[in-house]
């Protein structure tokens, strides 16, 4: 058969693709024309939740037209060809040496990092080198390296992908009550000679405020006085690496911190850059283990990479370096601030409300509020119910417990982005008001809601 084409004239949804159920585990027999094709995944993609009401998100959902540009042009570029693509791994190397500057790399211009798909990949590359060195010095020491393990508190699961992929032990510090993340005195019931590092949380994704990495450096350095046990910090600063430099600048979380030895963070959170893109940087070129890095000839030239994956479009980094240049820091500072504010708002507003305790407010964190029902057993409605009832005005606020062992506190969590202005909150926190109201009205039977989510 004849390619279907259609004509200026013709209505899209009377030609004979749009008058059948599209294709779903085989490909279609014919071609069609791309209008067609185009108007019929661009009206079921409409189904979609609306992005910017995703408040459950970290990642970006708004960009410039000019990032939009770039990154089309971009399309064809595979960023690991770097042969063929110089100018593409240049860029890649200046976003590098910026951020390696932005959190106080003691030598900026020498420093050693890359690009990822995102700071789940870049966590796990800064696992791998913590294993190595760990694993090199005890081979040094003529002891044992069956048994590594890695020290954290309540942490993405990246962390736990880490530790089962490559055989780490990971041990989960479990919260303290009133306590939203690793706490300092801890760690001495967790670490030992077999310790590879200690994850630090500049945001935890629960809750949004940050670990005191600082403090934590600091105990690291009493057990090592004690027992001289040389144990490193790894900071996943997946969302407040692109946060603390702005709006925190004089907390000290970095690589002032000499314990301090990588960094990870998320270019596409609050990096404001599109989906998929991380950064991993270490404080020094020696903190990254070279049997770490593979040399491959095949694409031309000699190109050193250190990946979980290999081929990667360079939009993403590409569109990253154009807000470091076209922001600045000062650009950067305006936004993440005006974001702290609006999430300072309606931290205001939902304490006024009545039914709530608040667990963070978004003051000395990210731009993000989390909260608890005061009395679950009064309130008459769950947060499960209130994220039920503001989905049907089109919001994703999620609720979920928070880790061991405050597993018993239900939470919310919203988080504020760019591009989220503070009428939008406004008018979240207005529907919040009306669910409360609705629900307090006729409160939902709780066993016909576990029937339903079933």
């Amino acid at each position: 058969m004849a390619l279907y084409r259609v004509s200026d004239r013709d209505d899209i949804y009377s030609t004979p693709l749009s008058e059948a159920v599209l294709p779903k585990y085989q490909m279609p027999q014919d071609s069609s024309d791309p209008r067609i094709a185009y108007a019929l995944i661009h009206s079921e993609l409409a189904l979609d939740g609306n992005s910017s009401q995703n408040l459950a998100t970290f990642c970006s959902t708004w960009s410039e037209d000019e990032v939009h540009r770039l990154m089309n042009e971009c399309l064809d570029k595979n960023m690991i060809d770097k042969d063929e693509y110089p100018q593409t791994a240049e860029i890649e190397s200046r976003c590098v040496h910026i951020l390696a500057d932005l959190w106080n790399s003691p030598d900026g211009r020498n420093t050693v990092g890359c690009s990822t798909t995102g700071s789940s990949e870049a966590a796990m590359l800064g696992g791998l080198a913590l294993k190595w060195r760990w694993r090199e010095r005890r081979r040094a020491e003529g002891k044992p390296t069956d048994r590594p393990n890695l020290v954290c508190g309540p942490v993405q699961v990246c962390w736990e992908k880490f530790a089962r992929y490559f055989d780490v032990e990971l041990r989960q510090v479990p919260l303290e009550e009133g306590a939203t993340g690793l706490r300092p005195h801890q760690l001495r019931d967790f670490v030992d000679e077999n310790t590879i590092g200690v994850v630090a949380i500049l945001g935890v994704t629960y809750t949004c405020d940050y670990e005191p990495i600082a403090e934590i450096a600091a105990e690291l350095d009493a057990i090592e006085a004690e027992h001289g046990w040389d144990v490193p910090v790894h900071v996943d600063a997946a969302s407040g690496g692109f946060i603390a430099p702005f709006v925190q600048p004089d907390l000290v979380w970095d690589f002032r911190i000499p314990r301090v030895a990588s960094i990870n963070s998320s270019g596409h959170k609050y990096g404001l850059a599109p989906l998929g893109v991380g950064w991993a940087v270490w404080r020094s070129a020696d903190l990254l283990p070279e049997d770490l890095v593979f040399r491959v000839s095949y694409l031309g030239g000699d190109m050193p990479t250190f990946a979980l994956n290999f081929s990667r479009p360079g939009g993403e980094i590409v569109a990253q370096y154009y807000l470091l240049l076209r922001l600045g820091r000062e650009g950067y500072a305006r936004i993440q601030q005006a974001c702290a504010d609006t999430a300072r708002a309606f931290a205001d507003r939902i304490r006024a409300m009545g039914p709530f305790t608040i667990l963070y407010d978004g003051t000395g964190g990210l731009p993000a509020v989390s909260y608890t029902l005061a009395d679950p057993a009064t309130a008459g409605f769950s947060l499960y119910d209130l994220s039920d009832q503001l989905r049907l005005r089109g919001w994703q606020v999620p609720s979920y417990p928070l880790p061991p062992n405050r597993e018993n506190t239900v939470i919310q969590r919203v988080l504020v982005r760019h591009g989220i202005p503070r009428d939008e909150i406004e008018l979240l926190a207005t529907d919040v008001e009306g669910a409360i109201a609705r629900l307090r009205r006729g409160a939902p039977d709780q066993s016909e809601r576990t029937a339903f989510h079933h």
